[in-house]
């Protein structure tokens, strides 16, 4: 007799820890490729630093794509493992493969084109111009190990197997972590490579987690199993799979987005304060990692339960995310608020940078908690196939009510008005957040309208 999958069996509150510590961990683990990168950069001088900051919005273009398609592939195999339909979720996984590759391509061609252009919309020093370009043209020609091995963390997920993918990235970025000071360095006899020493220590990392990933969802027991003898390209699986997918890449590329547009406002202000926004970002995005864990955890479980029509466990799994993620990013708020200089110092942070450094931490911190709040009602509707809604949470979160207000409050308040701009729009959309789930539960009859 097969056994029942976990996620349709088990007590909600205790599946949804245990699903959702090894994916936060996982994420925290992969979000220190940046900042590692970042705090071994910064001891190159401010102009290494810069580069890699301007980079950073094409690397989350990158992660965008993958994440974007693996979320896809996650929600639908999870809402087919739920209907018992095996069969489709199957092809489901072998056609996110074949995805990844094909992401990769157009990523590969959209680098070689756009690269040059977008650094020199930023900046005109030659410095940071030859090292950015050294940098982001590896981390993009060599993308397909952190492409497909995220495709292959989302298929494992969304079978409730957690915990090979949490592994999968320790040694990822392990081995990132040692190589990094090797080859910027040139310790051990490696020459000296500066910010493309970076870089490849990244994509080393990136590969070395792929040919693992590769090893576990092929050559281990899963409840998934892909025959690329019997793969035949199915229309209708792909146009599921975008259908949440889509709106999840624009998600998370907004973040790029985001970053360019800030930046351009913090150039006309400072230039010290684009740095300071390329290290906060970062560190922004190692402090939601807990929350994307827990909606990584949580999404197969709404997913699954979504497809099998058990709308309490859905509801449950909602709640429970929604408390946990509150407390933990209070948590992180009272951190940023308390050690604001020790966290800069990991940067060779200079005394300019720190004074303003401890403004920027302690105002933009005081949105982490609300913002969450958007991030959990987001994934809970990606999970259940509903992609627009969830984009529409996001847009107005990070694009269409931050940037206008930034730029405003930026000409009255300097600084200071960019900063206030984060809390400002995301206790606002929090709230609008809240009325966009109220309003969708009302017209589906498998959710509850009852949050609490």
């Amino acid at each position: 007799m097969k056994q029942e999958n976990k996620m349709g069996t088990h007590s909600i509150f205790p599946l949804l820890v245990g699903m959702s510590v090894p994916p936060t961990i996982s994420m925290m683990i992969n979000s220190l490729y940046n900042i590692i990168d970042s705090i071994f950069v910064a001891r190159l001088g401010t102009d290494a630093l810069t580069s890699v900051s301007l980079a950073f919005p094409i690397q989350n273009l990158i992660l965008a794509v993958a994440v974007g398609s693996g979320v896809g592939v996650n929600s639908y195999i999870a809402r087919k493992l739920g209907e018992k339909d095996l069969e489709t979720a199957n092809k489901t996984a072998a056609h996110g493969l074949t995805l990844s590759i094909l992401h990769y391509i157009v990523l590969v061609i959209l680098g070689i084109i756009c690269i040059k252009p977008f650094f020199k919309l930023f900046t005109s020093d030659t410095a940071i111009l030859q090292m950015g370009y050294e940098y982001t043209y590896i981390v993009t020609l060599l993308s397909i190990g952190t492409i497909m091995q995220i495709t292959i963390e989302k298929i494992l997920q969304a079978t409730g197997n957690t915990l090979a993918p949490m592994y999968l990235q320790i040694i990822g970025a392990v081995t990132n972590i040692i190589f990094d000071p090797i080859l910027i360095y040139g310790y051990f006899g490696f020459p000296k490579m500066g910010v493309a020493g970076a870089a490849i220590a990244t994509i080393m990392g990136q590969m070395t987690a792929l040919l693992c990933s590769i090893y576990v969802l092929f050559f281990r027991k899963q409840e998934i199993t892909i025959s690329l003898k019997d793969y035949k390209w199915s229309t209708k699986i792909v146009k599921e799979i975008y259908n949440v997918g889509i709106p999840s890449f624009f998600i998370m590329s907004i973040g790029s987005f985001l970053v360019m547009g800030i930046n351009f406002i913090l150039s006309g202000i400072s230039t010290i304060a684009v740095s300071l926004f390329g290290i906060y970002f970062k560190l922004q995005t190692f402090i939601y990692m807990p929350t994307t864990g827990v909606t990584q955890g949580a999404m197969p479980i709404m997913g699954y339960n979504y497809g099998a029509r058990n709308k309490k466990r859905v509801c449950d799994t909602l709640n429970y995310s929604l408390i946990i993620c509150i407390v933990i990013n209070a948590i992180g708020s009272i951190l940023f608020w308390i050690f604001p200089k020790e966290i800069l110092g990991f940067f060779n942070a200079t005394p300019e940078m720190l004074t303003m450094g401890v403004d920027t931490m302690r105002i933009i911190s005081i949105s982490y908690a609300f913002g969450s709040v958007c991030f959990i009602f987001s994934s809970f509707l990606q999970a259940i196939g509903k992609g627009i809604p969830s984009l529409t949470i996001t847009m107005l979160r990070q694009i269409v009510l931050l940037l206008p207000l930034a730029f405003i409050l930026g000409k009255f308040f300097g600084l200071k008005g960019v900063w206030m701009s984060f809390p400002i729009v995301d206790i606002t959309t929090c709230f609008i957040a809240f009325l966009i789930y109220k309003n969708f539960s009302k017209k589906d009859p498998v959710i509850s309208e009852k949050i609490a």
